[in-house]
């Protein structure tokens, strides 16, 4: 069977709470604004990104002709499948002088990739693609285009990878070119 409760004696001392015009007020408005701000969040220090001068109004002034475009792996994969030549169809699509630029760890990529993509890396070794030298650890791409990308917003980042590309869409002030 079960146990007995012990029975509660009479609580001494207790005053009830008393409900006045104040604090029917405050709970009518915490009930029909509930997004109203809190003045004490309002006081806290923003944290806000730092934006370079070159992103005056909505337009990023560093891009200008001859356009110096970030090749990523991928890209040049697309090119070949698609047989497009990188450097004609660039300056199609921009009707201006294009540098295809292409980082060592994109480099390093090709080079894992095998035989498969020797086309891919012959291209890529082609003396009218600027090699842009990378200081950091490790040889993924993707992280150094837009590492790269963050720190100087005078490129065009040409890519065919969807995650590349959501990532790249996140920093302002920086084109995307890529093949359909």
């Amino acid at each position: 069977m079960g146990r007995a409760k012990a029975k509660k004696g009479p609580k001494y001392a207790v005053m009830k709470k008393l409900i006045t015009r104040k604090t029917i007020q405050h709970h009518k408005e915490e009930v029909l604004n509930p997004a109203k701000k809190d003045p004490q969040k309002e006081k806290l220090p923003r944290n806000v990104p730092y934006v370079p001068s070159a992103l005056f109004f909505k337009y990023n002034t560093a891009l200008g002709p001859p356009y110096r475009v970030l090749v990523d792996t991928n890209f040049i994969n697309f090119s070949i499948q698609n047989k497009l030549d990188l450097e004609k169809g660039m300056m199609d699509c921009l009707y201006a002088k294009c540098t295809p630029c292409i980082t060592d760890c994109v480099m390093a990529e090709l080079e894992k990739l095998g035989q498969k993509y020797r086309v891919a890396l012959r291209i890529a070794k082609d003396p009218q693609f600027d090699r842009l030298p990378c200081i950091h650890k490790g040889t993924y791409a993707d992280d150094c285009i837009v590492d790269r990308v963050t720190q100087h917003k005078c490129y065009i980042v040409a890519t065919c990878d969807r995650d590349l590309k959501r990532r790249i869409r996140k920093i302002p002030g920086v084109p995307i070119m890529y093949i359909t």
